[in-house]
């Protein structure tokens, strides 16, 4: 099929991967009203067409944390990516670093760090909120020793979802690995890809206190039992005293815990509504972006995900307050559907995007974007 936007790639995603593994990326959480909000609301900001700007040259280079990159995007963190194709998070990994971008591995990867910061430049480490904080601090030990420039913690899934979509597709619910079997033999390029040769479908990093279950037999439910809904702001002092470089909170949607991300002495935080993946009915990221860059300003650095399916959507997300843009579903699907190459066509195409959004609308520079190129009624 002709691949030209994400979308392009999400059908070809659906027709490759079993369908346990596409509804895990492609839903959200209870009726999916933010998931869609996500989407529809960023869609939405509409953008001043501006002519005769003297835009012949476009630069998307900007800086994040100190490092140059290429254009204003890091792959986000996808818990289990690395079965969407055969060792996946590495090949996206390849990817970004072609692109010269970051790429965000999750805690609960297949592969593990080691094999990811080797593919990856720069590279950033995902952590969750854990009971076991001895095993945290092993992991950010890990990450910094492979290079890791920056950790981003995730403070909004203290417990997971109610995703229904996954107990009906066979990621959880009753006898859900035979269904994952039975869906896994419908799709024969995904099971000789990546059920057969892309093995250890372990999760990578987790080795150490998972034991012989290290497994997606019961993934969901190892989530439930073992991430922390107790953990309180004043808990992230050992974790900056374990980690020296950036920090940045995932999950901010609200201006005053901005606020108190800034007091902790965060370096960065991701205006996040988990893909709408975890409480629905909250607002749109693109909805809660403004003000929560307005009540932190430049005390830190504002990131953003969140329906975010082309270059287009990237302006629009920094026009609206973002240092820079998370990119999830869309990298995933691009991977699903055809690997390494898959996700560095859709980093083109993101580029290419932004290209003509910032031509149209009389920037020619990532620093020059700003509400002044939102429609007056969208400022």
């Amino acid at each position: 099929m002709i691949i030209s936007s994400a979308q392009d790639f999400r059908e070809a995603a659906r027709r490759r991967i079993p369908r346990f593994l596409f509804d895990y990326a492609d839903g959200g959480a209870y009726a999916e009203e933010t998931l869609r909000r996500n989407v529809g609301d960023l869609a939405g900001i509409a953008l001043r067409q501006r002519v005769l700007r003297d835009v012949a040259s476009i630069d998307l280079k900007t800086s994040l944390f100190g490092r140059e990159i290429a254009l204003p995007v890091a792959l986000a963190p996808v818990g289990i990516s690395g079965m969407y194709a055969r060792r996946g998070e590495v090949q996206a990994a390849r990817a970004a670093k072609a692109a010269g971008i970051p790429a965000c591995l999750s805690t609960v990867s297949i592969c593990p760090i080691a094999d990811v910061a080797k593919a990856a430049d720069p590279f950033w480490f995902q952590l969750y909120v854990l009971r076991d904080r001895g095993f945290m601090k092993e992991l950010i030990a890990t990450a910094k020793a492979a290079g890791a420039e920056a950790l981003v913690f995730t403070v909004d899934m203290p417990v997971p979802g109610a995703r229904y979509r996954d107990a009906h597709s066979g990621m959880s619910g009753p006898n859900a690995p035979l269904r994952r079997v039975i869906q896994a033999m419908l799709k024969p390029r995904w099971a000789w890809d990546v059920g057969l040769w892309g093995r250890p479908h372990t999760l990578g990093n987790l080795g150490p206190v998972l034991g012989d279950k290290n497994g997606l037999d019961d993934y969901m439910g190892w989530i439930g039992a073992n991430f922390d809904p107790s953990i309180q702001w004043k808990d992230l002092d050992w974790i900056r005293a374990e980690w020296n470089g950036p920090l940045v909170l995932k999950g901010i949607l609200d201006p005053e815990d901005a606020r108190e991300a800034a007091a902790i002495g965060a370096d960065g935080i991701v205006v996040s509504n988990h893909g709408g993946r975890q409480l629905d009915g909250v607002p749109s990221s693109a909805r809660a972006l403004p003000t929560i860059a307005d009540a932190v300003g430049d005390r830190l650095t504002v990131l953003a995900d969140g329906g975010v399916r082309n270059g287009l959507d990237v302006v629009r997300m920094l026009a609206l307050g973002a240092k820079g843009v998370l990119l999830g579903r869309a990298w995933l699907w691009a991977l699903a559907a055809g690997g390494e190459a898959g996700v560095a066509k859709l980093l083109e195409l993101i580029a290419k995007e932004m290209t003509v959004a910032m031509t149209l609308t009389g920037v020619n520079r990532i620093d020059a974007i700003d509400r002044s190129i939102l429609a007056e009624d969208m400022k």
